[in-house]
């Protein structure tokens, strides 16, 4: 497999950072009641954990190994306040919707973590694409929740109200808690159906690969008989 498409795939899917590695749980429980917001944080993960491992990967030739992790977190918190004062400025909705989970991103278990086992060992392209891919999966786990929370919780999506049913558990930390459990249990449900359907294509392809080579000579000595 091309080791750009594997980054993609194990980003978003197979290493995802919410449902997979059950990293940074603090935005996911306290943000998915609403889908905007869980979007919102999800698009600014993206930006941060993107341009984080940029910059660690470029200077991971020069970083003092005894002193990495507070110098990636030095470049993290760089990167949160240059991101906050943007969203004070321009986007000041966003800013307080977010609230204390934005300054929180500093030591958000997923960036330190791609920080440390991949952008410090890998070259920047490499690095770039694994930042997006991991914050295109992180957003599509909270948007998810978010929409499933916001939905069951008030009867809207996005701030738009569709019904006037709703379930008051789901607005909840103990609803969002209930969601994130069950998406858990589902996402990876599909991931191990995906990789039994893969395992047995392979063992049936192998099979066949291994009848061909096997009846070959037989082929051959009855040619010459």
């Amino acid at each position: 497999m091309n080791k750009y498409k594997k980054i993609t795939l194990d980003g978003i899917i197979f290493s995802n950072p919410t449902f997979m590695l059950v990293l940074g749980t603090c935005p996911t429980l306290g943000l998915i009641s609403s889908a905007l917001s869980a979007l919102e944080m999800g698009l600014a993960v993206i930006v941060i954990l993107t341009l984080s491992n940029i910059i660690i990967s470029a200077l991971r030739k020069i970083i003092p190994n005894e002193v990495r992790i507070p110098c990636y977190i030095v470049v993290i918190a760089t990167l949160v306040t240059l991101i906050r004062m943007v969203l004070d400025k321009f986007l000041p909705d966003v800013y307080e919707a977010l609230g204390g989970f934005l300054a929180l991103i500093v030591v958000n278990c997923i960036i330190l973590g791609r920080a440390e086992a991949f952008a410090n060992k890998h070259n920047v392209a490499e690095s770039a694409l694994d930042g997006v891919a991991n914050g295109i999966g992180f957003t599509m786990a909270l948007t998810i929740m978010g929409i499933i929370c916001e939905f069951l919780g008030s009867g809207s999506l996005f701030g738009y109200q569709i019904m006037d049913f709703s379930i008051g558990l789901f607005a909840t930390p103990a609803g969002s808690f209930i969601v994130y459990g069950l998406s858990i249990c589902a996402f990876t449900a599909i991931i191990d159906t995906f990789e039994r359907a893969k395992r047995v294509k392979s063992n049936k392809i192998a099979r066949e690969n291994l009848l061909g080579q096997n009846s070959e000579p037989q082929t051959v000595e009855e040619g010459n008989a």
